[in-house]
Formats: structure tokens, sequence, C-alpha cells
């Protein structure tokens, strides 16, 4: 559900002289049934599956699987109005990363900041005077202790949540406030992630335009640094604005990406109020700015699990999407084996793709995820017990499940597994700002990252996000080059991590004041394997 940019070609690198001063058996008869998302099922459930947690044994989990480790906050929610919080652990074989220490002690600091500093209270009251005055805060060096980010919240939904959770690491690095812009469904999707507070910008924001900023806005950094009303190496005192716009969008100029700077972020710190536009995961650029690197290394010792403790811990599902999310699981995917997702990312006005389906077919069946096919009128070899498999395709149009269950329905699987094959939607065309679409939407997100094994298509927002919330590493297909509708050779390979890609990175040495290769800083900041340009977090080299 993202922004598409495919055939996009990498971004030049600009040389610049910057001049600046499961625990339960059960047994599954065999049966047939069809419904307009089903295929076969076949199976038996056995000891095989012992590992497997089925929504029944909630009262079984203990206290570190219900908090993720201490992740989630134990108290000030009522668990009834958010039902995913406490419940999503037991629909998920994958117990999933440890947070460490540091990370569980800073978000609850954080959370008492925001309760502190957040709508409601007079520390807020007072900020949002100061900036309907049009008015920098009173001194010009160091800042008073609220201080804000407001994340505007717009494209589809994978890239919604993936600049959320960027907004909210960068908060929670510089001890600023989170306010989400509540349009798009930010309001009605996720439940309130802060205990005894809000996430939601409230109505009254006196930047009533905000939402409209973009890369010409006057207030934006990179052109109040063009037009010297900010003098980002200047050691002196100067007078900062009331607000600063942030815009890290796909068309963000150099000067915009000067964000990700040391000295930059010096000036940034003493503006109270700051607005970020963004539709990409940034993080991996966090970890390029040196004054964050020691305090991301103890919240983060495993880099490549970053957005997996941000969208546990932010994106929990309201009821009404909590509901569509487990009827399915119990209905289609909770009994299998083994759970096998292939998310299929195209774009409405796109034909379907023979190629495409090629492309999945080799892959699944290259890497062992799904079973081959015998001929017509061949019998499968005798198993004492079927394994059965169940496949989740997401994806707009449901050419390319209607292909797969009529593989699996009309011919036997070759290792004698039973394969059924299922899709939850099918909108045909992306929609922007349907409340069902985007349900929908965050239903198919969020069934994948249940699932054993996951399937992506490259550069998919919405496959990043739910690789991160499953903490599984991905076979990804690759686009094929320069338009070509010949599936490229290998047709999919394993990714170096979980870790969503940042589409549209810096290519400045903000040290050297010139253009480098930022994908050679960090040793856990490389390159991404479906967009050669971009950057993502990646295991720590011992």
């Amino acid at each position: 559900m993202e922004k598409g940019r495919d055939g996009a070609a990498a971004p030049p690198l600009k040389m610049l002289d910057r001049k600046r001063g499961c625990a339960a058996n059960a047994v599954l008869v065999a049966f047939i049934v069809t419904v307009p998302s089903m295929a076969i099922l076949f199976g038996a459930r056995s000891s095989a599956s012992a590992l497997w947690i089925g929504s029944a044994n909630a009262s079984r989990l203990g206290a570190y699987d219900r908090l993720l480790g201490g992740l989630l906050a134990d108290a000030g929610f009522d668990e009834r109005s958010c039902h995913s919080r406490y419940e999503f652990a037991t629909y998920r074989r994958n117990a999933g990363r440890k947070p460490s220490l540091y990370l569980i002690n800073k978000l609850r600091r954080h959370e008492a900041l925001q309760r502190r500093c957040g709508p409601g209270t007079a520390a807020y009251s007072d900020a949002v005077e100061q900036l309907r005055s049009g008015k920098s805060h009173a001194g010009a060096i160091g800042s008073p202790e609220c201080r804000y980010l407001v994340s505007i919240s717009y494209q589809g939904l994978g890239n919604r949540i993936l600049a959320a959770a960027s907004a909210f690491l960068y908060a929670m690095l510089t001890g600023r406030v989170l306010l989400v812009d509540p349009s798009n469904e930010m309001g009605q999707l996720f439940c309130e992630p802060f205990p005894g507070t809000t996430w939601l910008l409230p109505p009254d924001f006196p930047l009533t335009s905000y939402t409209n900023f973009s890369i010409d806005t006057a207030e934006s950094y990179g052109n109040m640094l063009k037009n010297k009303v900010i003098d980002a190496a200047s050691t002196t005192a100067q007078q900062l604005p009331p607000f600063a716009y942030v815009h890290l969008d796909h068309d963000a100029s150099v000067e915009d990406k000067f964000f990700f700077c040391d000295e930059d972020q010096r000036v940034l710190r003493d503006i109270r109020w700051l607005v970020m536009r963004t539709d990409s995961y940034i993080v991996p650029g966090l970890f390029l700015v040196t004054g964050f690197q020691e305090e991301l290394g103890v919240l983060f010792p495993e880099p490549d699990a970053v957005f997996h403790h941000l969208g546990r811990y932010l994106f929990h599902t309201n009821n009404n999407v909590w509901g569509f999310i487990t009827r399915y699981y119990d209905a289609y995917l909770a009994t299998a084996h083994q759970r096998v997702a292939i998310q299929v990312r195209v774009f409405g006005a796109d034909p379907e793709s023979p190629e495409l389906l090629e492309q999945i077919t080799t892959c699944t069946q290259k890497e062992n995820l799904l079973p081959g096919l015998l001929a017509a009128g061949i019998d499968p070899p005798a198993v004492p017990t079927k394994f059965s498999k169940a496949v989740l395709v997401t994806s707009l149009k449901s050419w390319y499940y209607d292909r797969l269950k009529s593989m699996y329905w009309e011919h036997a699987a070759a290792s004698g597994e039973a394969v059924g094959v299922h899709q939850p939607s099918h909108e045909k065309y992306q929609q922007f700002g349907a409340r069902l679409h985007d349900t929908k939407a965050w239903a198919d997100i969020y069934l994948l990252s249940l699932t054993d094994v996951l399937v992506t298509s490259g550069r998919s927002t919405f496959g990043y996000v739910a690789q991160g919330l499953g903490g599984l590493t991905p076979w990804v297909m690759y686009k094929p080059a320069n338009g070509s509708v010949v599936p490229p050779d290998p047709p999919c390979g394993r990714d170096v991590s979980m870790e969503p890609c940042f589409h549209n990175p810096p290519f400045y040495g903000c040290r050297i004041k010139q253009g480098v290769d930022t994908g050679k800083i960090v040793p856990h900041v490389q390159r991404c394997k479906d967009v050669s340009w971009g950057l993502k977090l990646v295991p720590r080299v011992p």
C-alpha cells in the first residue's frame, strides 16, 4: 500500500562542497471445503506442532510473553478497549527478539514524558500558545522541557506506519513528545500506544495548513538553510523560529537531508516544535548521526531488530480490525503445520502477469517453500501423516491467488503435502482515505506477520511492515531490470535482515562535506538488496 517507485533510476552520487562556517494438539479430520477464498486443506495436527500457541491458550502465557519481555507497559490501559495489545502474542509461533533492558527503561521514561507534556496538560497549552504567537521560546540557547514532533500522515498504509515508527525513534532520541496527524485513519486503525495519554494531534493545532507542507514551504529546514534564516555552522546564539518543517519525503533536497548531520541536529534540538513529513523509513539515516550512535547502540544491541521492537510497541490493531484478523486466522491458518505467506505487490493499472506468476512459483519451489506438482494421473507418495501447508496470498488482484489455488487443486504435491491457498481480500485498486480499504490492508499486513515463512515483493513498504512485525527475514522477489517482463534470475533471494529499506537516504558525508557512499560509513548500515541505492540495518559485525 505504498507509493510506487518502480523503474526509478538510482539517484546520482552528488559531489557536494558544503560551505558553512504453540502448545496444543488437535486432530483435523480430512475434509474438503470450498469457499470463495479457500482451496483444499487436508491433514492432521500432530506432536510436530507442539510449539504452536493457539488463542485458547492465552491464559497459559506468562508475563514475559504477554508483555514481550517488558516492551509493553503492564498498566495504564483498559484491556477491553484494545484486545490485540495483550492477545497477539498468542497467535505467534515466533516469539520474536528480546528487547534490551535499556530500551525498556527508555520506553517507560518516554511514556512519562508523553503524559507530562502531551495534549490536555498545562505544558502543552503553553507550548501551543507560544506557537500561535509566532514567537520562539525565550532564550536563544537551551530548550524547555516539553518539546514536540508532529508526524504528518499520508501515502499508503505501509508508508504511514514506517513514517510514524521513524518519527517515534527520533522523538525518543531527542526527548520530544510525538504527536501523529490523525488523518488517514491513524486514529481509527490503531490503539493508543502510550498509557494515560494520546499520541494524536488535537484538532486545534495552530498550524492549520501543516498537512500541505512541501519541499517549497519557506519554514522547511532546508529552505531556511538556503535562505540563511538559520546558520547551522554558527557557534554564537541566534534567534530561532517557533517551528521548523523537516521535509524528508522522496523529493527531499540535499539541504533537507542535512538533517542527518550532527551540527544540524544541534540547531534542531533548540527549536521547540518540529513538523516532519516522510514517506519512507528514515531510521538507517539516524544511525549515521554520530551524536545518536552511542545511544542507539545501547537501545538496540541488535540493529537488525529496530523496527521489530518499535512496530510491536506502537502498532496494535483496534478491536474491529482485530476481529477481522482473528476470525480469518482461526478459520484458515490456525490448524496448518506450516504457514507460508506470499505478498504480491502490483499496481491497479498493471495487467495480470504470467511472468510474475512464474517468478512466484519458481521462487517458492526452488527455495523449498512450496512443493512441486505431479503430472495428472500420478499418485503422490504415501506418507504416514499428511503435512499441511496454508499459503496466504495478499495482493490487490485475485488473479495470482486463483492461479496458485488451481495449481494445488488440480495437481497433487510431489511431496505428498496438503496445500491450501487463501486470500483475505482483493481490492483491485489502492484507495487513499477509505476506511474499509485501510482496515483490510492492515488486517492483511498483520496476517502476513503471523506466518512462518514470508515471500515479499521488492520495494514494498507493505511487505516491510509485515516482516518487521513478524520477526521474519523474507525471501524477496526481485523486480525485473529496466522494465523487462522476463523474470529475473535468480527469481528471489533471502534478505540480509528483517529491517525495512530506507528508499531515499542521504548521499552526503557530513564530516568531509561532500558526496559519499553512505552505505559504507557504518558497518551495520548497508545497501538494500531490493533497492540498490537504499540503506538498511543489518546484523552487527562481531
